[in-house]
């Protein structure tokens, strides 16, 4: 029987799990980038999704 994940507290919504395949196709469709690109992302700035936002948000206006 496949282990059930543990019902994710506020805390751990407000932070991103690239080793986690599921946060990175949610996360990866919710910024419009590739899984790389959000893993270069968190590696740059920090797991918090709002920095995450954060970070797409500047690459958008500096374009």
């Amino acid at each position: 029987m496949a282990e059930e994940k543990p019902k994710a507290g506020a805390q751990d919504r407000a932070r991103i799990n690239v080793h986690e395949r599921y946060e990175l196709d949610y996360c990866s469709r919710k910024f419009n980038v590739s899984h790389e690109e959000l893993k270069q992302a968190v590696k740059m700035v920090s797991v918090m999704s709002r920095d995450v936002a954060e970070h797409f948000a500047k690459d958008v206006s500096e374009a």
